[in-house]
């Protein structure tokens, strides 16, 4: 392994760590904050080992969590159809990348991430994650090569029913909850 295998994959190790650290907060806007950061780890890691559909699609879903951390704020983020346009342009990006299969992996990951982040309930949001999200990004990720990819989905997993268990699965979906207000 080379100096620049090492670097390539300490991006997505710097980018797993991120991703952990979210599952583990309680306030949905600090949650999208941080989640947008570690994907723009992941992006770049993406980009340098030439997984285009991956790197784009991530990048959406990067745009679509700055647009969440205005949920509270502005009227117009919480407009449902803001789903389909972000699922829609995944679509195309996925058409337009497509390398083969995998690139339906990167689709599904972020395609169901988008549906249940959007629902802004941290329940939903968590439920897509183990359903869908996670395991579609981890045989990508497994595909491609990014090693912080497959351990940041395995662990980001056991975080999220960490969480479940600490906090507990009704709260999660309570819209009066610190989960839904903060």
């Amino acid at each position: 392994m080379t100096i620049s295998d090492i670097l390539v994959q300490a991006v997505g190790y710097a980018g797993m760590a991120m991703y952990i650290v979210s599952y583990q907060i309680k306030s949905n806007r600090i949650f999208f904050f941080i989640q947008t950061a570690a994907s723009l780890m992941f992006v770049i890691q993406f980009v340098l080992l030439g997984a285009i559909s991956g790197c784009i699609n991530l990048s959406i879903c990067i745009l679509r969590n700055i647009l969440m951390l205005k949920y509270n704020d502005w009227a117009w983020v919480r407009w449902r159809g803001w789903v389909v346009i972000f699922v829609g342009a995944l679509a195309v990006v996925t058409a337009l990348t497509w390398a083969g299969p995998i690139s339906i992996l990167s689709f599904t990951g972020a395609a169901s991430g988008t549906i249940g982040v959007m629902s802004n309930n941290a329940q939903k949001i968590r439920a897509a994650y183990l359903g869908c999200c996670c395991p579609s990004w981890l045989i990508y990720d497994a595909i491609i090569g990014s090693w912080g990819g497959v351990c940041n989905e395995i662990i980001t997993i056991v975080s999220i029913l960490i969480s479940i268990k600490r906090y507990g699965w009704r709260e999660m979906g309570d819209p009066n909850s610190d989960f839904q207000t903060k």
